[in-house]
Parts: C-alpha cells; structure tokens; sequence
C-alpha cells in the first residue's frame, strides 16, 4: 500500500512531460502504445526532503538518486510522444467573465456554497455549464424515482445530466462510485439545480473519472493529457463519501479525476473521508492529476466544510489534493477540515506520512494556486501547511492570493514565508488586498 501511494505520488510528471501514456496511475504503466517509463525518486516535500530524482528514459534507464528518495525503472514501450507542456496558467481563462447564480447561497440545511464576501469575477470559462437540453433527466419528478442506480447509469452514459425529483431536496446515496466512461463526452455536465445532494453512505468514493484507466475506456494514446472529457459538477451537494477502501485509486474521498477538464462550480462537500496517513495521499473532498495542457481546475462558489461539525478529513489536503495541476479558486470557502496524517512527506522515519494541507495541499512541478475571493479558516493538520501546502519540487510553481483571508488555522510548521502557508522558501507568493494572519 505505501509503496503504491509513493510511486503515484512521483510520478505524475513523467506522464506529462516523456510518454504517451499511462495506464496505471501508480505505476507509469502503458496506455495504448505509448512508453513505459521508470518512477523517479521519491522527491522531499518538507524541509527535510530532497527535491527529487530524475526521471527514468524512455529506454528503461534507472533513475538518478534523490535525498530520501528510491530509485526504479522501467521498459520503453513502442512510442515516446511527448506529453503536454506543464504551464503555470492559473488564472482567467476564455474571455470575458460570467454571471454564476447560485442556488445555494440559503440552503436548507449545512452552510452555504462558497464565500458570501467574496466579489471576485468569474472568467466564462470557469462559469456555469448550458443544462437547458440535457441528455439525461434522473427521476420522473418524485424523490423515489431519484435513484442511485439512475445517477450511476447516467454518469455512464455521459452529456448533461439534470434531475428531477419533485420540488424539495433530495439526498441520493450511492453504495458504489459513479465512473465517468471517457468516450461519451466530450463535455459531461452534472447539475443538481441546488437541490440534488450525493452521499457516499459512509462507505463508497461519489464520483470517479481517470482517462487512463482501460476500464473507462481509452479515447488517444495520450492520456495523462488529453482535453477530454471535460467534467463539471455544479449545483450539487456532496456528503459522507469514504474512499478509505480504495486500494489502487486513493485519496479523493468525494472525487477523484485524471485528465481531461475539470471544474466545481456552486457545490458544497461535508463530511467526505479518505485515507487516514501516507505521504502525498489526500484530497477528502477532490483529488486531481494530469490536466490538460497544464490548464487549471476550477472552483467557484463551492465550500468545503463550512462550519463546525462539517469539515472533510484526509491524511493530507482536507478539502482538495493534486499532484502536478494548478487550481483557480474563485469566492470560495474552506473551514474545519483537517490533515490527519503523522509524519509529513517523505515520511519521517517510524511514522506512516503525511498531515499537511489542512484545506489544500498542492504537489508537484511547475503549477500555480491562484486564490480569489476566497475564505480559509480553521483548518487543522500535524505536520505542515495549516491552511495551504504548496510544494514546487522543481521550484517552477507559484502562488497568487487576492481579495483573501487566511486566518486561525492551527497546528503544524515550516512556514517560511506566510503563516499557516508552507512552501520552499524561494516559491513566489503573490499577496494583494489579503489578510493572512
């Protein structure tokens, strides 16, 4: 199991910048016809940690040494395209900006999506998805015909899925994840029009989409960066997902997406779980790798916890966890998530990992967090990053926090630059009209 969580967790980059294609997500397996690559060495996230080895070729050379890393190789496939540049675009993108109505800002029950202070403008492309000649209705206007066999069969089936299960909220809980199948795109768009919620029931991941995964089928020989599908979840509630019992795909305890596009606009995430330690591993409400061309995930008016008795928790990265990918995040709130891990990334000696990243731990090469708008508040971890882990392992990424606040998050260390913020102390921070304190 650690074995197989480290291997994931570096080498995300040799899918983007040497093969074709990956199969495995842990293992730089094949994906069509592209090359085998071996993992690189297991890099330093914290001040105690190196910066990481190099890269096996793609004619199954062994890779360099790394301060506290392992070395592996691997055999060269048939091809050696190369992947997508990274880029650190983390900002507006499309043109233009869009008019985002949320129909969550009143709930019922649970505090509201997204920060209720936050003014920031939204670039179009980061808005909401046309839902207004779906591909698929779930229900037949009552709570009943609201199943979860329907959502799953839905998401299978692919286009823009709406519901409708009468006039009053609706909890639909799955005993099993809804998997996106990477040729029924290219857009699949899931709307809950504020009244939808997805569970987990406390036991199953919500909702799954890696288009390097053969079972989900392979739509190009390039799957580590392809520009679909591009998945968006809007409007929606997502509750008690547990993904705890996932052996090959951890973390992500609500989501879990590689590839394509992504985006959360409008939704909420309480009380998700995934794996409680190990390096590197986490994101209880989403985990995200390998999008497209470098180009970020969005969120826009989405909260993660929330308040007391709300908040999502991992070993790291209680709200959202990458490797490799930049987030726009946009008027959104992350309160009382936690990073329960013990023992930071690499591992201390004697300990199983992790515990940084109390609302969001970000890994990788070059990648930019861009934070607008946004609330982060008390957040809690044991090892670093109270409020943010940032890691740039090759010292490209950066981060840009504006019209923020980032303030009473507890616990942790190595914080070199910010408070609550742990980074390489060379890792530009971008701060304007913010509070971080």
């Amino acid at each position: 199991m650690m074995g197989r969580r480290v291997n994931l967790a570096l080498a995300w980059w040799l899918c983007l910048s040497l093969v074709a294609g990956c199969g495995g997500e842990d293992s730089g397996g094949t994906g069509g016809q592209s090359a085998q690559v071996g993992a690189s060495g297991a890099g330093g996230s914290s001040p105690n940690g190196g910066d990481g080895g190099a890269v096996g070729t793609t004619n199954g050379g062994s890779t360099g040494n790394s301060s506290n890393g392992s070395d592996s190789s691997g055999t060269a496939g048939s091809s050696a395209n190369p992947g997508g540049s990274g880029s650190d675009a983390g900002g507006a993108g499309g043109s233009g900006s869009a008019v985002v109505d949320n129909p969550l800002t009143d709930p019922l029950d649970g505090p509201p999506a997204g920060n209720p202070d936050g003014t920031c403008a939204v670039p179009a492309e980061a808005g909401l998805e046309d839902v207004s000649n779906p591909t698929t209705v779930v229900g037949s206007g009552t709570p009943e015909s609201c199943s979860a066999e329907a959502f799953i069969d839905a998401v299978a089936g692919g286009g823009v899925i709406t519901f409708d299960c009468g006039p009053d909220p609706v909890t639909i809980t799955l005993d099993r994840p809804a998997k996106v199948v990477n040729d029924t795109g290219p857009k699949i768009v899931i709307d809950g029009g504020g009244l939808i919620t997805l569970s987990g029931g406390g036991t199953t991941r919500i909702l799954y989409m890696n288009t390097c995964d053969e079972a989900q089928v392979w739509t190009t020989s390039h799957c580590q960066d392809q520009d679909h599908p591009q998945l968006s979840v809007q409007n929606l509630t997502f509750i008690d997902a547990d993904s705890r019992g996932e052996d090959e795909y951890d973390g992500g305890g609500a989501i879990w997406v590689r590839g394509g596009r992504f985006k959360v606009v409008n939704s909420r995430f309480f009380n998700n779980v995934c794996a409680d330690v190990g390096p590197d591993v986490g994101g209880a409400g989403i985990r995200v790798f390998s999008q497209y061309q470098g180009l970020p995930v969005y969120v826009v008016n989405s909260s993660f916890g929330g308040a007391e008795g709300y908040g999502n928790v991992c070993s790291n990265g209680g709200g959202i966890s990458s490797i490799g990918v930049s987030w726009t995040v946009l008027n959104s709130l992350f309160s009382h998530n936690r990073a329960i891990g013990n023992g930071a990334n690499p591992a201390q000696e004697g300990t199983p990992g992790g515990g940084s990243g109390g609302a969001i731990y970000n890994d990788g090469n070059t990648m930019t967090l861009s934070l607008c708008g946004t609330k982060i508040q008390h957040n809690e971890v044991n090892a670093h990053g109270s409020a943010i882990f940032f890691v740039s392992n090759d010292h490209s990424g950066n981060v840009v926090i504006d019209d923020s606040i980032i303030t009473d998050n507890l616990g942790g260390s190595w914080y070199p630059t910010y408070p609550q913020i742990s980074n390489h102390d060379d890792t530009p921070i971008d701060v304007s009209n913010s509070t971080i304190e």
